[in-house]
C-alpha cells in the first residue's frame, strides 16, 4: 500500500541555518575566552660610567665548575663532599692569597668569582652559592665569555 503514489518525492536538504549559528555561538565563546597578550619592549637608556680603572685588583677566588661535576679553587682542585666542605675550602683559600701569600689584610671579603660550564648542573652552582654563604662571602660574580660570530 502505497499512499504516496503520484507524489513527487521531495530530495533531502541540509539546513545551515542551525550549523551557523553553532559556529557563531563557538566563535564567539573563543574570543571571549582567548587572551591576548601583547610583548613590549622596554625602552630603556643604560647609564655611562667615566671612572677610572680601579688601582688596586680586588681579591678574587675563583671556583670553576665543569660538566663532569669537579671544583677547583683558585686552580686547585677540590673533591666535594658536602657544601660545607666546599665553605671551609674556599675559607681555606681565602686565609692564603692566590699566590699562596697570606692576605695583608685578614678581614678583607674576597670576590667569589664562579666560573661555571654551560653543560654543569645547576645543583652544582647552587653548591658553590650556598658555600659562600655559609663562608660569609656576599660578594659574587659569575664569569661569562663573550659571544663569538657564527
Amino acid at each position: 500500500m502505497d499512499f504516496r503514489r503520484g507524489r513527487r518525492r521531495e530530495d533531502p536538504e541540509i539546513n545551515l541555518i542551525p550549523f551557523i549559528d553553532v559556529l557563531l555561538v563557538v566563535l564567539i565563546f573563543l574570543m571571549v575566552t582567548t587572551t591576548y597578550s601583547k610583548f613590549t619592549e622596554l625602552q630603556i637608556t643604560l647609564p655611562t660610567a667615566d671612572a677610572e680603572k680601579a688601582l688596586e685588583k680586588p681579591f678574587e677566588i675563583n671556583v670553576t665548575v665543569d660538566a663532569k661535576g669537579n671544583y677547583t679553587i683558585n686552580n686547585q682542585a677540590v673533591s666535594f663532599h658536602s657544601v660545607a666542605g666546599l665553605a671551609e675550602e674556599m675559607r681555606n683559600a681565602a686565609r692564603t692569597g692566590p699566590d699562596g701569600q697570606p692576605l695583608a689584610r685578614p678581614g678583607d671579603s674576597p670576590v667569589v668569582v664562579i666560573n661555571a660550564d654551560q653543560f654543569a648542573m645547576h645543583q652544582m652552582v647552587i653548591n658553590v652559592l650556598e658555600a659562600a654563604r655559609i663562608a660569609g662571602y656576599d660578594k659574587l660574580t659569575f664569569a661569562a665569555q663573550t659571544g663569538t660570530k657564527k
